[in-house]
């Protein structure tokens, strides 16, 4: 069975600059990248979203701030925050990664694992984004799935870099999803929120005591939460090249993180839905190349426990 990939040209907001600190070129470079692989046929051959509707990103942002990114009319100081200029094409792009790791969660509910090739937006929280994160795909997305009564309960390990403080806000009061963040401490963002589980790491960690970390962590969580679905920010600014990065992994380490968060998940039978998470390497090949390796551990794992 092959893995279902879900891509949306929107992905890439053409209004936003190449020089622009955040890259946005990745997105097209990663697709390119799995048809390259042959994870996916060709570039027809991915699923493809329709952008999110306001009453989806009500379920985990006020309706006040959905309507000003709607409608273009945020405020410089919440600009600036985001780090993204309000434009039509950005917010299109916010809309449909959302939708976009929707649609991959449906998809793994159906094969067992699915991914996006966007999402990870963990800084948006319910009154607004951060950090280059304008809508919290992986929160509308779980809250969606559970007032659809597809699901009772749901994990997200975040292993990004930085600790997944949008998300930990909007499922604080929500006992039927747990969140799992495994970052660096002293990173971004310096005022941490509360996750049900975090471990910060310090600067420098190399790729043994990462992966000895994270993978007590992640059967922690997964003990701790039995969930119905698992959702994964394969963030690869932990790579020791990362400009935002302060660990020390090599791509042997990624790999080999990808092959264990997919063993620990898919070996419980539960369904898996893999969202990039941040990664900010100027060569776009190799951050695509580093993007996709969770794209094909995945894969991998539905062969291996399908």
């Amino acid at each position: 069975m092959a893995l279902p990939i879900v891509f949306h040209e929107a992905y890439v907001a053409r209004d936003v600059l190449a020089r622009h600190r955040f890259p946005m070129g990745k997105f097209r470079a990663v697709a390119e990248a799995l048809v390259a692989q042959g994870l996916v046929d060709e570039m027809s051959g991915f699923h493809r979203p329709e952008p999110a509707p306001a009453r989806w990103l009500e379920l985990a942002h006020t309706p006040g701030y959905v309507e000003q990114v709607l409608g273009c009319r945020v405020g410089p100081a919440l600009e600036r925050r985001i780090g993204f200029k309000m434009t039509e094409p950005v917010a299109r792009r916010s809309r449909c990664a959302v939708a976009g790791t929707l649609l991959a969660a449906r998809l793994a509910l159906e094969t067992g694992a699915a991914a996006n090739t966007a999402g990870g937006s963990h800084h948006a929280m319910p009154d607004g984004g951060a950090g280059f994160c304008v809508f919290n795909d992986v929160g509308v997305a779980a809250k969606l799935m559970l007032t659809e009564g597809l699901i009772s309960r749901a994990l997200v390990i975040d292993l990004d870099v930085h600790q997944g403080d949008g998300t930990a806000r909007i499922f604080e009061t929500d006992r039927r999803v747990f969140t799992l963040s495994v970052h660096c401490e002293t990173n971004w963002p310096r005022r941490k929120a509360i996750s049900d589980l975090d471990l910060g790491l310090d600067a420098g960690v190399d790729d043994d005591a990462y992966l000895a970390a994270a993978r007590a962590a992640i059967e922690d969580a997964l003990e701790a939460s039995r969930p119905d679905i698992v959702f994964y920010n394969a963030g690869v600014d932990v790579h020791r090249e990362d400009r935002l990065g302060l660990l020390d992994i090599t791509d042997e380490g990624l790999a080999r993180r990808e092959r264990m968060v997919c063993d620990a998940v898919m070996r419980r039978g539960l369904p898996i839905v893999g969202v990039l998470g941040g990664g900010y390497t100027h060569d776009l090949d190799a951050l695509a190349r580093r993007h996709t390796m969770m794209h094909a551990a995945l894969a991998d794992g539905l062969r291996r426990f399908a």
